[in-house]
């Protein structure tokens, strides 16, 4: 099963403060569908708000990204900037 961690925010807001999860999943989205069914809102909220590290790479677009059982899947804040920011 992958280790699954989750920023504490997040986990104060929609698991009761629980901010990692062993989860049995082949997906980024896999592991998305799995907190959405066990804590409703979840999903939306990573989907949009979240990037995710898989086994120590971020991904910003990560759906499609393979977990495989031994890895390590981090969501952290986005990071905002780029062509929009002002100095």
């Amino acid at each position: 099963m992958a280790k699954v961690v989750i920023p504490a925010g997040l986990g104060q807001q929609f698991t009761g403060g629980k901010s990692e999860f062993d989860i049995d999943a082949t997906s980024v989205r896999g592991v998305i569908r799995f907190l959405e069914d066990a804590f409703p809102g979840i999903g939306e909220t990573i989907e949009i708000h979240m990037a995710v590290a898989v086994d120590g790479e971020i991904y910003h677009d990560p759906l499609l990204e393979p977990v495989g059982p031994d890895s390590e899947v981090y969501f952290l804040p986005r990071i905002g900037g780029g062509k929009n920011c002002t100095k």
